[in-house]
């Protein structure tokens, strides 16, 4: 006798059959896995009750396809089905919450609760492919007959005695006229293999086994060799080289997950390039879940390759998108402190192995999206990522080896109490800036910063061990202390120079960091600096115009003779000197804005030069 479905399962039916999964062939995944759920429920029954029904020959999903009857069936060898149970799980999904998450689904709520798990959710992704589909099934549980069920999907079932002899379920697709695609041996063996291939339990396809690989993660991390561990790797990530270093961890409480994750030894060519897939493997009872699991790692550790394996997962009706649950976010938690515990220990290991550099060499593939996660993150996590920075400094390159924040604040001499850094283009640039003058003098080293990211990243961490890091190119210091006698008095300069240079400069000041150089410009206290602004406008974005402060050498001739004139009265003469003034300033810093104009008054200046030189 024909039996109504629930009104819930005619609505999941509707859902799963038009809108629910992207991908059609997950069919086979949800069955393989029911079947595989099955079996393992037989075992663990079988350790506590002898009197199930046995199993001739090894337990496992058999899938066999018939071309020319258009069918796919998908048998184990399970625990079976009684036929209270099979009403239960085929024609309803009676459990707590089922209706909110359909009202939910329905509305695009992806944080519906949680129904995966439950055998009948899976199962009806058959209907996906199938506009008929029969359920034999065997119950292991002693003195259960046997049943049998049918279905269209159309809102209502059939379920009665079955003739199945041996324990388990059998379950025949009759293949819609859109989806004959399925009924093919080679196809259906690429599907088990994308997703099922690392099944506990033998999956076989026309009889010959389609998953073959080892689930090398949920092993022991010592029992694994590095030759297992890389050719792995070189499966999941195509990459011919081996790994430069393995995070292996089984964790069993609070949460049980496993993961086998990977550095690789040379720079991901994609990894800058946008619109990528990122993250690691996702597996659910070694069930491929998701190819890429942005949510598991952090955008910054997306050079990291492997794969994550938890019974703990929420996951939604479809199995294709990762929730953002408590659980997640604990997993996530974990591996981001796992990851950087490595790097840690990493870097102990260049100290003891001394001509190998192992961290020096992760920080120059890698370097640069620490520091995008030192910018992104806070607290604790903030902190570590602060410890694994390194930095080229006046006085360290990448050839005399990088400073890490500690290493920099060691050396500081006694009178020094900031962790000075200048932002540049390039390191010749900033080597040749007059910034660093009155540093040199006091021997004071500063940290040369010239990766676009590094103007974030200061932005995020401005102290180290209760030392605060600031720019030797932002607001007024006073650092060279010896006043030139003969100085000149800017004190009618400084007014005329702001006037003349208008909008070009916020102030003109007399300058306590300069002691060779004439003039050097200095991004005001606040606002965004001037490396900041070329940074934008390099991307093509818009930038606020950089707040720049004209600091004058009072003791240079240069400033000294422009005073001069200008207390004279020779403005016209004081002029283009001044103008010039500001364009040597802008040359010195590479932000030179309109070069035909600094060529016009080089040549009337020299021009006029010529000509007194004449008189």
């Amino acid at each position: 006798m024909a039996r109504k479905f629930k009104a819930e399962v005619s609505e999941l039916l509707d859902l799963m059959i038009h809108s629910l999964y992207s991908d059609r062939e997950i069919f086979l995944r949800e069955l393989i896995s029911n079947g595989a759920d099955a079996l393992d429920k037989a075992r663990f029954l079988g350790l506590t009750r002898e009197d199930l029904a046995p199993v001739e020959g090894e337990p496992g999903v058999r899938v066999t396809v018939d071309a020319e009857a258009k069918t796919i069936v998908v048998e184990d060898d399970g625990i079976g089905l009684t036929e209270a149970e099979a009403v239960k799980n085929l024609g309803t999904i009676a459990h707590s919450g089922s209706k909110q998450f359909l009202a939910a689904l329905q509305e695009g709520d992806a944080s519906a609760p949680e129904l995966i798990g439950q055998f009948g959710v899976g199962f009806y992704s058959a209907f996906m492919v199938a506009d008929e589909v029969v359920v034999e099934s065997k119950s292991a549980l002693p003195d259960e007959p046997a049943i049998v069920w049918k279905s269209a999907g159309k809102g209502t079932f059939d379920i009665g005695p079955g003739d199945k002899a041996t324990r388990g379920t059998r379950i025949t697709l009759h293949l819609r006229e859109d989806c004959e695609e399925f009924a093919d041996t080679w196809r259906l063996q690429g599907i088990v293999k994308k997703y099922s291939d690392f099944l506990p339990w033998p999956v076989l396809v026309d009889g010959e086994q389609a998953n073959t690989a080892k689930a090398i993660w949920q092993e022991t991390p010592t029992t694994v060799t590095d030759e297992e561990a890389n050719a792995f790797y070189k499966t999941l990530s195509n990459d011919w080289q081996d790994p430069a270093h393995r995070i292996h961890v089984k964790v069993d409480s609070p949460l049980q997950y496993a993961a086998m994750l990977f550095i690789p030894s040379e720079r991901p060519y994609d990894l800058f390039m946008q619109h990528v897939d990122r993250g690691p493997r996702l597996y659910a009872r070694r069930v491929l879940i998701m190819e890429h699991a942005g949510e598991l790692l952090p955008d910054w550790l997306r050079f990291i390759r492997g794969v994550v394996d938890s019974e703990d997962v929420q996951l939604n009706v479809s199995r294709e998108m990762l929730q953002k649950t408590p659980v997640v976010r604990k997993i996530r938690e974990a591996l981001i402190k796992r990851i950087l515990k490595e790097f840690k220990s990493i870097t102990r290991r260049e100290a003891e192995e001394g001509e190998e550099h192992p961290y020096a060499k992760l920080w120059h593939n890698f370097g640069v999206l620490l520091k995008e996660g030192a910018y992104h993150e806070h607290g604790e996590t903030r902190d570590k990522l602060v410890e694994l920075l390194r930095f080229n400094a006046v006085s360290h390159d990448d050839e005399r080896g990088l400073l890490s924040l500690a290493e920099y604040k060691e050396a500081m001499p006694e009178d020094q109490d900031t962790i000075w850094y200048l932002t540049a283009e390039s390191r010749d640039s900033a080597l040749a800036s007059p910034h660093l003058e009155a540093f040199r003098k006091k021997g004071w080293d500063v940290l040369v910063l010239t990766h676009p990211v590094d103007e974030w990243l200061v932005q995020a961490v401005t102290e180290f061990d209760g030392v605060k890091l600031q720019s030797v190119s932002r607001g007024e210091l006073e650092l060279d202390d010896e006043v030139a006698a003969d100085a000149a008095d800017l004190t009618g300069l400084g007014p005329w120079l702001q006037g003349l240079f208008d909008d070009s400069v916020a102030e003109v000041r007399a300058s306590g960091r300069l002691t060779d150089s004439a003039c050097v410009l200095v991004d005001s206290e606040h606002g965004i600096s001037g490396n900041m602004e070329r940074i934008l406008r390099e991307a093509q974005q818009d930038a606020p115009k950089a707040q720049r402060v004209l600091e004058l050498n009072p003791g240079h001739p240069l400033v000294k003779n422009l005073a001069q004139l200008h207390a004279d009265g020779k403005t016209d003469a004081a002029e283009p000197i001044a103008r010039l003034l500001l364009d040597d300033a802008m040359l010195l810093e590479g932000t030179v804005k309109d070069p035909a104009a600094i060529g016009r008054r080089l040549q009337a200046l020299l021009q006029s030069a010529s000509e007194a030189a004449l008189r």
